[in-house]
């Protein structure tokens, strides 16, 4: 051991020297990982903090060793006890008392761990070297380390994350391929909805790829597009072409002044029923009326003037005295009258626009009823297919570990995986019983990883579950995956036992694991062939979960 043979006049000469580690030595990560080394692993390379493998050791005063990263926290906060010693029961005071600078660099115990034989400890990286070279080289570089993705947050492997961001992250941003603009891949069909350059096909003429932005135009004169009649709104229900609109309207019009007859006459009634007459028939009245008056007045003013006429001058004619003023008090009449009918029919005509101004209101809040409930009939309508596809989801389970997939069109979704647009499908899910693990199948139909293009990949995902908490983890289940027969002769089969070490069967954080399976399930020329396990474009899967021990 270094530190036996240090004397304490040794210690206070090298403790003037090293009172300050050069910062090139000082590491900011605490040990290495246990599980890193290729041979067994010896006490005397452990950080007396950490427990893990030395990194950039520092020997204390008290002989014991730590990570750099380890010694420095544990002095940030002032001097400390030395744990170690105090566990050997070696404690000596000042000598066991750890405290800033108090520690110098072993440079004789880096060189032995960095030069211990090292693995990766990732799931199917095959690397070896030592422990220097992993330091240097490998450490946080290696394509087989777990990682979260940063928009949807599963976990995959680092050499996994570029494909799974590009084609399968439910929450991956894409760039339409006919206006460019950005959208969210959860979005793409109300994206399709509302692009202004999505192509459209016309109904009538059958043109392809019209932008939907030109669609409108194009239908305003397409003679071949099919509009409706004109008198729709008086109950015709025919679509004609539009170069054919003349000829229905021909061929159809004893129909349409039946229709338009009809139509006028329920007007008619409703307005009837509604005020007791027609407010424009009431305007026309009182017009009638103010012309009448005016000339009235205008007659009576001319024999006013007839009256005055023989008093102010001798050349007027001469006309019975006693007949005008008679005529003039008759008028007169006449017009008092006319006045209150025209005040009369004013007044009705105002009641009459107040009446129509509530009835607007009414229609006015009727109508914004009538929204509220459309929109929380759409709520509920989402309620509906939400529960549906859960009532479905359901309905298909099975509780015994044992489940069959069908999967049909077949041709088509294997044209929809090599074409990239659905590269993976998922199974719905399946339990080992009631209150038991939750699992699905995730197929690849133009293969993944080292099958893709020439095989069909097969894999098991663990689901999480209701009762993972009552469960023993990790799954440790084992699991048999085949591709039936339909003639019952040979089956394709495959079954594995779960690494317990791999975090794809431990309980899981998200909705799912990774899943592991068979990437190389089931050569492709196989199912190109002519043989029995399509039929009717038809393929069934079948996954059976051991339920030992459980």
């Amino acid at each position: 051991c270094q530190y036996a043979i240090l004397t304490p006049g040794k210690w206070s000469a090298l403790w003037c020297c090293e009172s300050s580690s050069p910062s090139s030595l000082e590491g900011n990560k605490p040990g290495l990982p246990k599980k890193i080394l290729a041979n067994n692993l010896e006490d005397k390379h452990l950080c007396n903090s950490c427990l893990k493998i030395l990194r950039r050791p520092l020997q204390a005063q008290c002989g014991h060793r730590f990570c750099s990263f380890c010694f420095n926290k544990i002095v940030s906060s002032g001097p400390q006890k030395c744990s170690a010693c105090i566990k050997e029961d070696l404690f000596e005071d000042p000598t066991s008392i750890l405290r800033e600078g108090g520690a110098f660099p072993d440079n004789a115990a880096r060189r032995e761990v960095e030069a211990l034989a090292a693995v990766c400890p990732n799931e199917g990286c095959t690397w070896t070297g030592n422990i220097k070279e992993y330091e240097v080289n490998h450490e946080g570089k290696c394509d087989f380390t777990i990682i979260l993705c940063p928009s949807c947050k599963e976990l995959m492997r680092s050499n996994e994350l570029e494909r799974h961001s590009e084609r399968e992250c439910p929450e991956r941003t894409l760039n339409c391929k006919y206006c460019k603009e950005p959208f969210h891949f959860k979005n793409i069909k109300a994206h399709d909805e509302i692009c202004p350059k999505y192509p459209l096909i016309c109904e009538g003429c059958a043109k392809k790829k019209i932008p939907r932005e030109k669609y409108v135009d194009h239908i305003k004169f397409c003679s071949k597009f099919r509009a409706p009649c004109r008198f729709h709104v008086v109950g015709c229900d025919t679509s004609v072409e539009k170069e054919k609109i003349h000829d229905h309207e021909r061929a159809c019009s004893y129909e349409h002044l039946n229709l338009l007859l009809h139509f006028i006459m329920g007007i008619k009634v409703s307005l009837e029923s509604l005020q007791p007459q027609n407010l424009e028939l009431a305007g026309h009245k009182i017009h009638e009326l103010h012309r009448a008056l005016r000339e009235l007045e205008l007659k009576l003013g001319q024999l006013t003037l007839g009256v005055g006429a023989p008093v102010q001058g001798a050349c007027a004619p001469a006309l019975p005295t006693p007949a005008l003023p008679l005529k003039v008090s008759t008028f007169e009449n006449i017009v008092c009258v006319l006045n209150r009918e025209l005040e009369r029919s004013c007044t009705t005509m105002e009641a009459y626009n107040r009446q129509h101004r509530l009835d607007q209101d009414k229609v006015e809040i009727l109508n914004n009823k009538v929204r509220q409930l459309e929109r929380t009939v759409g709520l509920r309508d989402l309620s509906i297919v939400e529960m549906e596809g859960k009532m479905k989801e359901m309905s298909a389970a099975t509780f015994d570990g044992i489940f069959v997939w069908k999967i049909s069109d077949f041709t088509k979704k294997r044209q929809d995986a090599i074409a990239g647009r659905a590269p993976a499908m998922f199974s719905p899910a399946f339990y080992t019983s009631k209150y038991g693990y939750k699992m699905c199948l995730r197929i690849y139909l133009n293969g993944d990883g080292a099958g893709r293009g020439t095989h069909l990949s097969l894999f098991f995902v663990v689901m999480r579950g209701h009762s993972d908490a009552l469960l023993k983890w990790p799954f440790n289940q084992k699991v048999t995956l085949m591709l039936l027969d339909q003639n019952n002769r040979e089956h394709i089969i495959d079954a594995f036992r779960p690494d317990i070490s791999s975090s794809s069967f431990q309980r899981p954080v998200s909705d799912m694991n990774i899943a592991s399976g068979c990437p190389l399930f089931c050569p492709l020329p196989k199912l190109d062939s002519k043989n029995s396990y399509i039929r009717d474009d038809t393929i069934f899967i079948k996954a059976i979960v051991d339920l030992t021990g459980l």
